[in-house]
């Protein structure tokens, strides 16, 4: 049994890979060379493929910093923001200029109906005026004709005691044939009174 010394261990290894590269050499196809690291346990994808070196920290770039407005963006924003606010106040006088106008309307109805009620009630208390008129004027004719069918001396009797208002629409009233009797029979102070007030009554113009 042979035995290696210690000092031809290197001189044997050294052999062996020597002829393990001979070897290596002869099955590979002609022009292609053995990989340098294929004796240190390097394989070719390896090889072919170093890792990248790591990225120092300090390499890596900061975010940006977000732009400064320009003076025209700065002017182009104050000029959207004036239409904005220009908008809304003019859409706030539109929604007054409404609520006006509904406010204004109601009250034209208001008013139309109140000139309504009022135009009927005047014509109405036109109606009543006149009914009322012609109820006067009726009453008057009967104590007329009540007087012209008395005797002149009992009716200037009657007329020498009434008022005078009363006694001016009677005798104005009462056909001219049928009142100089009654004015001849009354005394003559109260004739004279009677003739003055009934000239003054018939002078008034009509209403």
């Amino acid at each position: 049994m042979i035995r290696f010394r210690p000092r031809l261990m290197p001189a044997a290894l050294g052999a062996i890979a020597l002829l393990l590269a001979a070897k290596l050499a002869a099955l590979l196809p002609a022009g292609v060379q053995p990989l340098a690291g294929a004796s240190l346990g390097v394989t070719p994808a390896q090889a072919s493929n170093p890792a990248p070196p790591p990225v120092p920290a300090q390499a890596v770039a900061p975010p940006p910093a977000p732009a400064e407005p320009t003076a025209e963006q700065r002017a182009e924003r104050a000029l959207l923001e004036g239409l904005r606010a220009r908008r809304a106040e003019l859409d706030g006088r539109e929604q007054a200029l409404a609520a006006r106008e509904v406010v204004l309307a109601a009250a034209e109805r208001r008013l139309t109906q109140r000139i309504e009620e009022m135009t009927a009630l005047q014509q109405r208390l036109q109606a009543a005026d006149q009914a009322l008129g012609a109820r006067e004027e009726a009453g008057w004719r009967q104590m007329v004709k009540l007087y012209e069918g008395m005797r002149p001396r009992d009716a200037a009797a009657i007329f020498d005691d009434l008022e005078m208002p009363v006694l001016v629409q009677l005798v104005d009233r009462m056909r001219e044939a049928k009142a100089a009797p009654v004015l001849g029979a009354m005394k003559p102070d109260r004739a004279r009174l009677l003739t003055a007030e009934l000239a003054r009554h018939r002078a008034r113009p009509t209403e």
